[in-house]
């Protein structure tokens, strides 16, 4: 065999074994970089199922906890039934006694009914006592005022005390005074009564209230869809 065929074959193994040794190195290079993608995409399905199932234990566990509460809270307004301040009270006979409660604290800002229960249950029925003037005013950012009456604003933000004011001047002797302050203080609804002025003349006696009143929005609670972000 001739040098030069020799050469030639060595340099023709070399180049072969280069071009197989390259393409093993290629192969795995491309397997090597699939399970690395296909371990990333494992542990982040891992870490977001890990998620899903810290949501669903949340969930289970305030699920559990209200299940708990549950019947202390009917044990609460069965006891509530007996009470007997209450059931004097009532708006309706068949009315339960808790009932008295949500309506000492309503759920709409209503300065309408306040300014109707002042009037017609509150300062009516009183030997003496004349009404001068009444005035409810509507809450600010709630209630809308229209010519006809005053409406709930469902989007709007109520002020952080939930308050409703008003003033009312009446006339009368002193018996019939007392009457009104006594009606605030019995009053189903919660009064605050924040001033008292009282001006007396020769002719007659006149009290100047100033109060507010209060309600408690409505809390819808239900059952809802959450998506877990990942």
């Amino acid at each position: 065999m001739k040098p030069n065929d020799a050469a030639i074959r060595k340099r023709t193994q070399i180049a072969s074994a280069n071009r197989t040794m390259f393409i093993w190195i290629a192969v795995a290079s491309a397997l090597v970089g699939a399970a690395l993608v296909v371990s990333y995409f494992l542990v982040q399905n891992l870490t977001y199922n890990e998620k899903v199932l810290a949501a669903k234990a949340k969930t289970a566990d305030i699920l559990e906890k209200n299940n708990q509460a549950a019947p202390k809270l009917a044990d609460s307004i069965r006891v509530l039934d007996t009470n007997g301040v209450l059931g004097l009270v009532k708006a309706n006979e068949n009315d339960q006694a808790v009932q008295v409660i949500l309506d000492a604290l309503p759920a709409e800002a209503n300065s309408d009914a306040l300014g109707s229960s002042l009037q017609n249950k509150l300062l009516v029925g009183i030997d003496r006592l004349g009404i001068e003037s009444l005035q409810v005013d509507p809450v600010a950012g709630v209630e809308i005022i229209t010519d006809a009456e005053t409406t709930v604003d469902a989007g709007g933000e109520a002020i952080a005390a939930n308050e409703i004011t008003f003033q009312f001047a009446v006339t009368g002797d002193q018996a019939a005074l007392q009457k009104v302050l006594d009606n605030l203080q019995r009053s189903i609804r919660t009064i605050v009564v924040t001033s008292v002025r009282v001006e007396t003349t020769a002719l007659s006696t006149r009290m100047t209230v100033l109060g507010k009143a209060f309600y408690e929005p409505a809390t819808t609670i239900q059952l809802e869809d959450k998506v877990v972000p990942r």
